[in-house]
């Protein structure tokens, strides 16, 4: 378990993936669906900030927080991560307004189509593997496959868990 200095390991990271699949674990009647989502910004407090479309109900029957989950990940990266954490639904314009590098278009939008999602990291797995098919496409690669194949059992790394920020209660 790393601490709070694995902030910017972890910004570094998303961000370099860019995209989530975005899960709502509140027991609440109303959820927001399951959802690919593009990160804007990932600050200095561990808050991953990003956009999802407005629900067709009323924003305001909806919890204003709620435990979620969120799985990171790329082909041809070398690692993902899966978040676990709890979101809030921003509707202030202030704290949108607060938001460095949106134009004014996209903030226009925020309140009419999409809802803002601040996204506070409880704690995050991050799992490195070896792309799987890194060889060469010659006589000695197809050989190197074969042998993989044939004799190698599957790795699985263990995941190095982050925990940014520790409540101070119960989480």
């Amino acid at each position: 378990m790393r601490s709070s200095n694995s902030i910017p390991f972890l910004q570094n990271k998303i961000q370099g993936i860019g995209s989530a699949l975005f899960y709502n674990m509140s027991g609440g009647v109303l959820k927001f669906p399951t959802t690919i989502v593009s990160i804007l910004k990932v600050d200095e407090v561990a808050n991953i900030w990003f956009f999802t479309n407005r629900p067709e109900q009323h924003l305001q029957e909806f919890d204003k927080e709620f435990l979620a989950d969120m799985q990171i990940y790329r082909k041809g990266k070398g690692y993902y991560l899966q978040i676990t954490g709890k979101a809030y639904i921003i509707n202030d314009p202030e704290e949108l307004n607060s938001l460095i590098g949106l134009s004014d278009e996209i903030k226009a939008k925020a309140f009419q189509e999409m809802v803002l999602i601040k996204f506070k990291i409880g704690s995050a797995k991050y799992y490195s593997y070896q792309p799987r098919f890194t060889y060469k496409h010659n006589f000695m690669g197809l050989l190197n496959r074969f042998y993989t194949w044939l004799f190698k059992e599957p790795t699985r790394t263990e995941p190095s868990v982050y925990r940014p920020s520790l409540p101070k209660f119960g989480f």
